[in-house]
Parts: C-alpha cells; sequence; structure tokens
C-alpha cells in the first residue's frame, strides 16, 4: 500500500480549516497543514509539498486564493482545488486561468468535499503511476520512439529541431508537435545519437541539421532563439565545421 495523499488546507476561517482537516484525516488523507494566508502557503509548499492544494479563494493578506495558485505554478505543478463562498464571474474567470481540479462553494457538503478530494486523489495517482513507470524513449538510429497519450509514437530524427529541460521532464520539439517526457535532459543526451543532437545549453539540446543561424550568445532554429552556453560554444563550431 503507497503513502497517504498529502493535503495543504489554505483556509483563513480557521472552524471551517478545522472540520475540513478532521473530515480528510478520517478518510485517510494526510494533512501538511493548515494555513490562513496565501504566503504561508507557498512557504509550506516549499518546506513540505503536498499532493494537493485545497485553496480558498478569497483569502486575508496581500495576496488572495488565485494569486497563491499562479505563483505556485511558477514552480510546482500541484492539483488546486478552490472553496469559495464568492463564485463571481470574474473570480471565476480569473480562477479557470490556473486549471483547478475543482470548485467547492460554501457552504458545502461534506459529500461535495469527499467526491472532490476523490477524483483529484485518483488522479493524482494515476498520474504519479505513469510518472514513476520511468517507460525510456526508445531511440533507433533514424527515430525515437516516445510515450504519447498512453502510446509509443515515432519520431524522426530528422524531423526534431530541438529539446528543452522541464525540470525532471524534457520536451522534443518537433516538426509541427511536441512531446513530453519522463526523463531529464541529462539522460536523453547520454541517449541520443552523437552526430545529430549537441548539448547547446544546459536546458537545451539541438539538431544540427536544423541550425538556422549561429549568434553570439544564442542560436536560432525555426525562427527559436535558443541560448548558447559560452563553454560549450566551441564544441557547437567544430561540430558544424565537420559537417
Amino acid at each position: 500500500m503507497g503513502r497517504p495523499i498529502k493535503i495543504l488546507i489554505v483556509e483563513d476561517e480557521m472552524v471551517i480549516a478545522a472540520n475540513i482537516s478532521l473530515q480528510l484525516t478520517t478518510l485517510g488523507y494526510e494533512v501538511t497543514g493548515i494555513v490562513p494566508r496565501g504566503e504561508e502557503a507557498i512557504l509550506q509548499i516549499k518546506q513540505n509539498q503536498p499532493d494537493i492544494v485545497l485553496l480558498d479563494i478569497c483569502l486575508k493578506g496581500d495576496i488572495d486564493g488565485i494569486e497563491t495558485a499562479q505563483i505556485m505554478q511558477n514552480d510546482y505543478d500541484i492539483p488546486i482545488i478552490y472553496l469559495t463562498a464568492n463564485a463571481d464571474e470574474d473570480n471565476f474567470n480569473r480562477a479557470k486561468t490556473t486549471n483547478p481540479y475543482a470548485f467547492i462553494s460554501k457552504p458545502f457538503k461534506k459529500l461535495d468535499l469527499q467526491r472532490a478530494i476523490e477524483l483529484t486523489a485518483l488522479k493524482v495517482q494515476t498520474d504519479t503511476h505513469f510518472k514513476d513507470e520511468k517507460l525510456s524513449p526508445f531511440i533507433l538510429s533514424d527515430c525515437i520512439f516516445v510515450r504519447h497519450h498512453e502510446k509509443m509514437v515515432k519520431v524522426d530524427i530528422k524531423d526534431i529541431l530541438y529539446i528543452e529541460a522541464e525540470r525532471n521532464y524534457c520536451r522534443i520539439y518537433s516538426k509541427g508537435k511536441e512531446y513530453l517526457l519522463v526523463i531529464t535532459l541529462k539522460d536523453i543526451d547520454e541517449k541520443l545519437p552523437n552526430q545529430h543532437f549537441i548539448r547547446v545549453h544546459r536546458s537545451f539540446i539541438v539538431n544540427l541539421s536544423q541550425i538556422d543561424e549561429v549568434a553570439t550568445s544564442h542560436i536560432v532554429i525555426a525562427k527559436k532563439a535558443i541560448p548558447l552556453s559560452k563553454t560549450l560554444k566551441e564544441e557547437l563550431l567544430k561540430r558544424l565545421q565537420t559537417i
């Protein structure tokens, strides 16, 4: 059996927060904390990252719940469930931009909260299972097979423009399509055929045949400016001379 789903409660009405905490604990979830302000929520997430954040939209303090979610999403991909007593159109439209998993209107029934948490937890567990599979791309001399929508799809090496790091993932940009892979840039760099690809920056690998321009501090591929590290520039120029 896996560890319990961890939930952070961000709610400035402490009686409501305490009731939610009790209900979640009874259902077998782990409450990582109860905080009344967005600023405290950001600090709490840094210290003990939860799997789900239960977030009141109308928080007291310098930032409201939606702004808290926006700041949090700069660094973390954590599902959000909003609590709100004020479901007006403006707040709803602002909140939608943070892609919440659910909205719960206050006052809410225990069953509404339970179902929203269960559906979100199920999605978290499914995503975690998918991430933990660590299904590496299958790399051949002329193509890569990558996981995409539960299938392995073929991506021709000649069509790959560049690959960008996204924390523990990397994103392949090919002609007309993108693929997010559960692999670090360092790991995929070790697997890619050396004659086609080169690391040009800590966050970028490029396909040598797709380079349109090499400037002082960047490369251009398909109108995208890609930063070029000083330490890697010399190797790139050597490689281009030998093509």
